[in-house]
Order: C-alpha cells, then sequence, then structure tokens
C-alpha cells in the first residue's frame, strides 16, 4: 500500500514538472520575434504557420504570435503597394512617350493591371487596420474586465 501511494504522489509530482505548451513554443516563438525585428516578413508568417500546427494548445504564444502576424502581413502589403505604385509610374511614363498604338495598348493593359492590383492591396492594408483596430477594442474590454 506504502508502495501504490509512493507511486501516486511521484506520478502527480513528475506531471506538474512537465513543460506547458506555451514553454515548448518559447523558443520558436523567440525566433520569429528575432525575424520579424530583421524584416524578414514572409518568414515570419511562415514560422508562426508552424507554430501553429506544433502547437495547437500555446495559447498564450499562438496570442503572441496572431499580434506579429497581424504586423508582418501589414508590413508585406505595405511594400507590395509602394512597389505596385512604382510599376505604375513607370508604365504611365512609358505611355507618355510611346507612339506605336500596339505597344500603347499594350502598356494600358499592364497600366490597368497594376491599378487593379494597387486597389486590392490597398483593401487588404485596410482591412488590416480595421482588424487591429478591433483587436486592441478587445485587449482594452479585456483589461477593464479584469
Amino acid at each position: 500500500m506504502k508502495y501504490f501511494l509512493f507511486l501516486i504522489f511521484a506520478v502527480l509530482f513528475l506531471s506538474g514538472c512537465s513543460q506547458t505548451e506555451d514553454d515548448k513554443a518559447r523558443p520558436l516563438l523567440d525566433k520569429i520575434e528575432t525575424l520579424y525585428e530583421g524584416g524578414k516578413y514572409a518568414e515570419v508568417l511562415d514560422s508562426i504557420t508552424m507554430l501553429r500546427s506544433k502547437y495547437p494548445k500555446a495559447i498564450e504564444s499562438r496570442n503572441k504570435a496572431l499580434v506579429l502576424w497581424c504586423n508582418a502581413s501589414l508590413k508585406l502589403a505595405q511594400d507590395d503597394v509602394a512597389q505596385t505604385e512604382l510599376k505604375m509610374r513607370e508604365v504611365r511614363a512609358q505611355l507618355d512617350t510611346v507612339t506605336d498604338r500596339y505597344r500603347r495598348n499594350m502598356l494600358s493593359l499592364r497600366h490597368d493591371s497594376l491599378e487593379a492590383r494597387f486597389e486590392a492591396m490597398c483593401g487588404v492594408v485596410r482591412m488590416i487596420h480595421m482588424r487591429q483596430k478591433k483587436q486592441a477594442e478587445e485587449q482594452n474590454v479585456a483589461k477593464d474586465n479584469e
């Protein structure tokens, strides 16, 4: 009987000392934060996807990663908007100098395509800003409830 009680206490003690999911996910979250600070936003998104699949029960780590996900997505979208705008300006400049009708039509199509992409990416940026605003409001409500 003493052996059985000792065994129960030993199992309870050892189970209490095991690492939580958040503890296990912490090194990966640190790596994600380092990648974000280094401006490697695509790698941040890939690493967060890995964190989500590898540690589905690490709620605290996943919540921190969600903020980084939004920020990295925003940076990527803003970079895309800037690059698209530069390409649109280049095409507009070419349109002003080209006299060949076929080439002018092709450049017009290219400009229209870039303009559609620009508008879509601006929409993505707006949606991310709205999501961040909503998350901030939810955090404020949660803090007020505490």
